[in-house]
């Protein structure tokens, strides 16, 4: 389990790392969210906010256990850093039933998109949920965090109060 953690680390660092003057942003791909609507991912990237993508499942706890801690900050973060969150799901065709039911059960007031195929996950590089990324008003990807421990909302925040100082 050492070696491939440390072996999934080093991937991650060859493929997700960029210098300043390599700006990684969205990519340019449609989802459905969980009503059907086709969404162009790259679309939240121009919106001009501060942008919370969080790729979970439903059968992850750790994901669900970090949206679920943001959602109980986000009206306040709303105010505070004008960002919106988009929560992700990468739960397969068989579980994909799932999502909107649970979403709607936690009254989850962000978008939620299905990434049923992994198209949106592999384009941004993300082995395991939760995986959450953070872009600045300008559509660059500015922060990146894989796993959830309790706390690692305040983290973020501390990010995106960053951008506005």
């Amino acid at each position: 389990m050492k070696k491939f953690i440390l072996t999934t680390l080093a991937f991650l660092a060859l493929n997700i790392g960029f210098t300043q003057d390599q700006k990684q942003t969205l990519p340019d791909l449609s989802l459905k969210d969980i009503n059907g609507k086709m969404v162009n991912v790259k679309d939240y990237a121009k919106k001009g906010k501060m942008v919370i993508i969080s790729f979970w499942a439903t059968w992850c706890a750790p994901c669900k256990k970090e949206l679920n801690n943001i959602n109980e900050l986000y009206e306040e973060w709303k105010t505070k850093y004008d960002v919106i969150v988009v929560a992700v799901s990468i739960d397969n065709a068989r579980n994909v039933m799932k999502v909107k039911p649970y979403v709607d059960g936690q009254a989850w007031p962000f978008d939620v998109l299905l990434d049923v195929n992994s198209d949106m996950m592999r384009a941004m590089n993300v082995v395991n949920p939760p995986h959450t990324f953070l872009l600045d008003k300008t559509g660059n990807i500015v922060y990146s965090h894989t796993g959830y421990l309790e706390g690692d909302e305040f983290t973020l925040e501390e990010k995106m109060k960053a951008l506005i100082n």
